[in-house]
């Protein structure tokens, strides 16, 4: 975290009050106001040791700040998310009148910004969901074995969040109709369909895990840990890589849309799915499928190769 206690006061008073709007009005999540915070308290720290005011700052000056962070190896996302929050931060300043231009306007973003999303192949993912599967089928399989094979089927079939999923709660679930509901970012809530693996997992865990796990407490989310507590989102995660060590829960539900639009799927569905709530969030996916077309043809089209087989030589 950047050294607050350096900046000036006007400035700090500006960034908490714009926290407490993304909190109040916006409805974001904790998580996400304190990465916003860190973004702001560190682009204040960068202007104030330019000598320059976070309210007078210029595009020159927030142009410089990103040219900052790729000199030090941020990552794009980063990157990305940062220049993101800057916007959000001047044009509530702007409406807010505590300024009179937003600087951000006509601040372009570096040529390649998007970053595609990374996703496993189907074959991937089904070795990993079968590793899962094979332990928790095992006759000697422990409440942890289920609680992961329910996971891990729940975080690729039904392409949710790791927040959405270590907030689940037992009320949330309609197994019977093969559904759960989910509250996604800004507590917005959608209702989420399971194929039957996922269905079949989830029975299993609740039927002959979770009553063991909640035997010490009396927790109300879906997974628990060996203690009888609700998982963290970096348990979620170490608990993904134990299966595939190149994989992340943001991965799975990646692979999810991906695979989904590669068979058909209309971007609608896959927006509705996933909880987007602009459908150019979404879009990302057909640039991935289109990928993923191209190599096809390339690999299997006699035309579509980028180096011809030589011909067989006809026999002597």
């Amino acid at each position: 975290m950047p050294n607050a206690t350096s900046l000036p006061a006007n400035s700090l008073e500006a960034i908490r009050g714009y926290m407490t709007y993304l909190r109040v009005e916006k409805g974001l999540r904790p998580l996400t106001c304190e990465a916003y915070e860190r973004d702001l308290l560190q682009l204040a720290e960068y202007l104030e040791q330019n000598d320059v005011m976070l309210f007078s700052a210029q595009q020159a000056e927030l142009a410089g700040f990103l040219h900052h962070l790729q000199l030090h190896q941020v990552e794009m996302r980063s990157r990305a998310r940062k220049l993101s929050c800057l916007r959000g931060f001047y044009r509530w300043l702007l409406l807010d009148k505590a300024i009179t231009h937003d600087p951000t306007e006509n601040l372009e973003s570096p040529s390649g910004w998007k970053v595609l999303p990374k996703s496993l192949a189907e074959p991937e993912v089904e070795s990993m969901l079968a590793r899962a599967n094979q332990s928790a089928s095992h006759p000697a399989a422990g409440v942890v074995a289920l609680r992961d094979a329910a996971m891990l089927e729940l975080l690729y079939g039904g392409g949710i969040r790791v927040s959405e999923l270590v907030g689940l709660r037992v009320e949330d679930l309609s197994l019977d109709q093969g559904q759960i509901l989910v509250r996604g970012k800004g507590d917005k809530e959608r209702v989420v369909p399971l194929g039957r693996a996922a269905v079949e997992a989830l029975e299993k865990y609740l039927r002959l895990g979770r009553p063991q796990l909640q035997r010490k407490r009396r927790a109300s989310e879906i997974f628990l840990s060996a203690r009888g507590t609700a998982l963290t989102r970096q348990s979620v995660w170490l608990l993904v890589k134990r299966y595939d060590a190149q994989a992340s829960p943001h991965m799975l539900r990646h692979s999810c849309a991906t695979h989904m639009v590669e068979r058909g799927a209309d971007l609608r569905t896959v927006q509705t799915l996933l909880g987007h709530a602009d459908i150019a969030t979404t879009q990302v996916y057909t640039h991935l499928a289109l990928g993923r077309l191209k190599a096809v043809h390339r690999e299997h089209h006699p035309r579509g190769r980028k180096r011809m087989t030589q011909l067989e030589e006809p026999s002597q």
